[in-house]
């Protein structure tokens, strides 16, 4: 009986470099970390001087809505964390 004919396979070649990847520009983005940390302590900073001034400051006149504007600091926070490479 004949011997099958062995098939040599193709050598690899690596594709051609892309030009994508060089042309990836790299952003600055060191207002990252202190933006964040500057929202997370006003965050902090507001919902403890709420509760300390037994709700008579940062705005008297939002009464318990205070404390939903310093979770919304603390959110935007977190918001901008995102942006952190």
């Amino acid at each position: 009986m004949p011997k099958s004919r062995i098939r040599k396979k193709a050598d690899f070649t690596p594709p051609a470099a892309s030009k994508q990847a060089t042309s990836i520009k790299l952003t600055n983005r060191s207002w990252v970390a202190p933006v964040m940390l500057a929202l997370f302590l006003i965050g902090l900073a507001w919902i403890v001087l709420f509760y300390v001034t037994e709700g008579s400051l940062p705005l008297e006149s939002m009464g318990d809505w205070n404390i939903v504007v310093g979770f919304g600091f603390i959110a935007a926070g977190f918001g901008v964390s995102t942006q952190w490479k």
